[in-house]
C-alpha cells in the first residue's frame, strides 16, 4: 500500500544557541524586540515537512508517495528521494521560485525559532489528487493554503482516508475550516500547543471533536509521549526515553512516519502511535531530520 504525503519538501538551514531564549528576550520590552543570537554551528539539511515523514516512513519499509513542490534549485532533493526509490510523479518543480526553506535556531532547552520562506510550496495547488488503486492511505501536513484545502477535498472525494495533521499551517485557518477538514479526515493529529489552538477556534474540547466520525484524534506531548482520544475516551501512551537529545527538529515528522507505518500496516491505532513514538526518540539523538537510522527488525520487534 502506497501512502501519500502531502506537505512541503524545504531545505533547512539549522543552527544552534548556546544559551536560553528567555533570557535574551525582555518580556516588558517586545514592543521593541530586537535581538541577536550568536549560533557557533551552521549546517543545510533536505528538510520539509513531506520529505521527513517520507523518510522516516521509508525507513520502515514503507511505500511513501510525496505529493509536493520543488524550485529551480531543487534537483538534490530530487536525487535524494530518487535514490530511496520514491516515485517523483507527484512532484512538481517550479522553475520560477526557489525551494522552500525553513531557518531554524534551537537553544539549549530545545526552544525553537524558525523563519520559514514558502517559495514553490505556494504553487501545490497545482497538484491534484485523483482516485488510485495503490493510494489507500494519505496524510495532509502543512503546506499552501490553498492546497490543504484542496487536497483535503480530493481525498474525501477519492474516498481515501487521512491524518490530518496542520502543524504549523494551523493558524492559516479559522475555526469553520478546520471542523471542514475534520469532517473529511478519518484522523486528526496537534502537538498539546496546536490542540489547543484546534480547540479554541473550533468551540470543542479535543475529547469533543474525537466524538465524531473520527477514528482518532492524537495529541502529541513531546518526551511525555502523546494523549489518544478516541470516540471522547483518552489514553496515555508513555513516551520512550532518548539515547541522547541533540536535536527537535523533524521529531514530529518522524512520529508521523511510524503512524502512517502502522496504519498503513492495519495496526490499531494504539500500536501505531507506540511505534510513531519510538521513532520521535531515534530522531531526536541525531542532528538534522534526515540522518538518524533505523533497526527496523529490532524497532517493530519492540
Amino acid at each position: 500500500m502506497s501512502v501519500l504525503i502531502c506537505g512541503s519538501l524545504a531545505f533547512d538551514t539549522i543552527s544552534t544557541f548556546d544559551g536560553r531564549f528567555a533570557q535574551q528576550i525582555l518580556p516588558d520590552q517586545l514592543h521593541i524586540l530586537n535581538v541577536s543570537f550568536l549560533v557557533p554551528t551552521l549546517k543545510r539539511e533536505f528538510g520539509g515537512v513531506a520529505g521527513n515523514i517520507a523518510y522516516g516512513l521509508h525507513q520502515l519499509g514503507g511505500e511513501p508517495l510525496v505529493m509536493a513542490a520543488l524550485g529551480v534549485d531543487g534537483a538534490p532533493y530530487r536525487e535524494r528521494m530518487q535514490q530511496w526509490g520514491i516515485s517523483l510523479e507527484h512532484v512538481l518543480t517550479v522553475t520560477e521560485s526557489h525551494t522552500a526553506q525553513a531557518i531554524i535556531i534551537t537553544d539549549k532547552d530545545n526552544n525553537q525559532i524558525t523563519a520559514f520562506h514558502p517559495g514553490a510550496m505556494q504553487f501545490a495547488a497545482q497538484l491534484k489528487i485523483t482516485a488510485d488503486p495503490k493510494v489507500q492511505l494519505a496524510i495532509i501536513g502543512p503546506d499552501g493554503r490553498d492546497a490543504m484545502i484542496q487536497h483535503a477535498e480530493q481525498l474525501a472525494a477519492a474516498k481515501i482516508p487521512f491524518v490530518f495533521d496542520p502543524g504549523q499551517g494551523l493558524p492559516m485557518f479559522d475555526g469553520d475550516d478546520l471542523k471542514r477538514f475534520v469532517s473529511q479526515a478519518s484522523w486528526v493529529a496537534v502537538n498539546d500547543y496546536e490542540g489547543k489552538m484546534l480547540a479554541d477556534r473550533t468551540g470543542q474540547s479535543l475529547a469533543e471533536i474525537s466524538k465524531s466520525h473520527l477514528k482518532g484524534l492524537i495529541e502529541t506531548l513531546g518526551a511525555e509521549g502523546c494523549n489518544v482520544y478516541i470516540q471522547g475516551e483518552i489514553t496515555h501512551v508513555p513516551g520512550v526515553k532518548a539515547a541522547a537529545v541533540v536535536d527537535p527538529t523533524g521529531c514530529g515528522d518522524a512520529f508521523r512516519g511510524g503512524l502512517l507505518f502502522g496504519l498503513s500496516n492495519g495496526w490499531d491505532l494504539l500500536k501505531s502511535v507506540a511505534l510513531a513514538n519510538r521513532m520521535g526518540s531515534l530522531k531526536i539523538a541525531v542532528s538534522g531530520p534526515q540522518n538518524y537510522t533505523v533497526d527496523r527488525a529490532a524497532l517493530l520487534a519492540g
